[in-house]
């Protein structure tokens, strides 16, 4: 194990540069560079950032370890984003801008009313709170693990949550999203690196040579993309996981206020579009070498006789901060893994005051002074939730039960999936009061539905739940239409 004390300057020295970053960004900045950046950011910028934002650290952690019992079949979702991604670029953010959108949730106010905008906008918050907390609940387990219990500190739990949520707020709380387009950008850079050094240390490790290092992973047992075999049983069906992968893109990219923040800060329109297609051909190539990590890994384990964990999560982080592959790579996997987890946490925390400030609060009709001063106080508000549901978490200490909050916080998307749906292809207008029912309804009869398939039809159904959803949603929307008019058609 590492020393805990280089653990902690490693850290303090990282965040010194992320701090830096943030007083440079945040000069001048009020609502407007908090909310949008001023609509000035380099599209490149955001592009390259968003991919450790898209990752965030459940990825860095767990796609590596999926590789022993999935291969390399998660390609095939990666594969569909970019199908997502071109209807994201063609539909989605043509709209926002033509609206010249905050929040991206005030769009469902216009077209179906206050209790259809104001249901999108809390299924967000639930959302990306779940999210962002389960994903600083696993950097707050590290720093426990790395740092707080060598050190001997009592209830170390806790001051590791503290740490971990106040320094996001630290560096966000004047910028906002202004400063998190660089730091992104900043933090990408080391998750990468983190995965570079890793793969290299295999590598030199197993005594591979560079060039041969595609051979070795092609030829290995887990290097299978594509499987066309059992669409019935199989959830890695290529068909389930492509068309899984185009819809998640769309809902947890092009509906999500946290990822269109970002994107809506850029220039123009154009700029945006072209942030959206390189961000698409970024990911392809990133999560190939994150898969090839994971290849590497289970083959490095067999290689040195090192028992794969149970929980396969912990194959990267065992060998890595257990001193197996050096201690460069141990400190590499630390930054990279507070970097992956932060850049999508500090997003998250700038998202939920948006949308939360702009969507619950509607601080757009008070006047400028107050609407700073309410900004400032959702900002520490969101961060003092954030805590309290990682702490939650650590009181349910059963990481099932974590892990299904954090896969049922995916059905919350279903409904925004339908709602823009319907709002764009069609023209129906619906009893705006019901809305908040079906959005209810619509993730539950899609659990029951996923249960039924399982226990009674012997069909195994994986994310292309997600499709479910949305359709149940659409449908609850036709049943309860308002039909005071009769203009219920699809548009051509």
């Amino acid at each position: 194990m590492i020393s805990p004390y280089l653990v902690a300057f490693v850290l303090l020295a990282y965040f010194g540069m992320l701090m830096l970053v943030s007083r440079i960004t945040s000069r001048k900045a009020g609502n407007e560079a908090f909310f949008t950046a001023n609509r000035k950011s380099p599209w490149y910028v955001v592009a390259f950032g968003m991919v450790g934002a898209s990752l965030s650290g459940v990825t860095f952690i767990s796609v590596p370890g999926w590789v022993g019992d999935t291969q390399f079949s998660y390609m095939q979702m990666v594969l569909g984003y970019l199908v997502g991604y071109w209807f994201i670029a063609n539909f989605l953010l043509p709209l926002y801008y033509k609206l010249k959108l905050t929040s991206i949730y005030t769009y469902l106010g216009d077209r179906f009313g206050i209790r259809t905008y104001k249901t999108g906008a809390f299924f967000f918050l639930i959302s990306r709170i779940i999210g962002a907390s389960f994903r600083l609940y696993l950097v707050a387990i590290v720093l426990q693990i790395a740092v707080f219990e060598p050190l001997g500190w009592p209830f170390s739990f806790l001051p590791a949550v503290l740490v971990t949520v106040f320094l996001i707020w630290l560096y966000t709380r004047r910028g906002g999203i202004k400063t998190i387009v660089w730091t992104d950008m900043l933090q990408t850079v080391f998750m990468l690196l983190a995965v570079a050094i890793s793969i290299f240390s295999i590598v030199r490790a197993m005594d591979i040579n560079l060039p041969g290092l595609y051979e070795t992973v092609k030829n290995s047992d887990y290097s299978q993309v594509f499987f066309f075999e059992d669409f019935k049983h199989n959830k890695l069906h290529f068909v389930k996981m492509f068309v899984a992968g185009a819809f998640i893109a769309i809902t947890m990219t092009g509906l999500d206020q946290d990822m269109m923040q970002k994107n809506l800060t850029c220039r123009t329109l154009y700029d945006s579009q072209k942030n959206v297609f390189w961000l698409g051909i970024m990911l392809v190539i990133v999560n190939l070498f994150f898969l090839s990590l994971g290849a590497l890994l289970y083959m490095f384990a067999n290689h040195i006789g090192f028992a794969i964990p149970e929980q396969t999560d912990y194959l990267y982080p065992k060998l890595a901060i257990g001193g197996y592959l050096g201690i460069t790579t141990a400190i590499a996997f630390i930054i990279g893994l507070i970097a992956s987890a932060f850049s999508s946490a500090d997003s998250a925390l700038t998202a939920l005051t948006t949308s939360f400030s702009i969507d619950i609060l509607n601080i757009k009709e008070k006047p400028e002074e107050d609407q700073l001063k309410i900004r400032k106080k959702v900002h520490i508000g969101m961060a003092v939730v954030l805590v309290i549901v990682i702490m939650l978490f650590r009181a349910i200490n059963d990481s099932n039960v974590i892990q299904s909050l954090f896969d049922a916080a995916k059905y919350t998307y279903g409904p925004l999936l339908g709602f823009y749906f319907a709002g764009m292809f069609t023209k129906i207008k619906v009893q705006d009061k019901m809305m908040p029912l079906v959005a209810i309804l619509a993730p539950i009869l899609s659990y029951l539905i996923n249960i039924v398939a399982r226990d009674y039809f012997d069909i195994s159904i994986g994310f292309e739940l997600l499709l479910v959803n949305g359709f149940i949603t659409v449908l609850g929307m036709f049943i309860f239409q308002d039909r005071s008019n009769d203009e219920t058609i699809l548009t051509p």
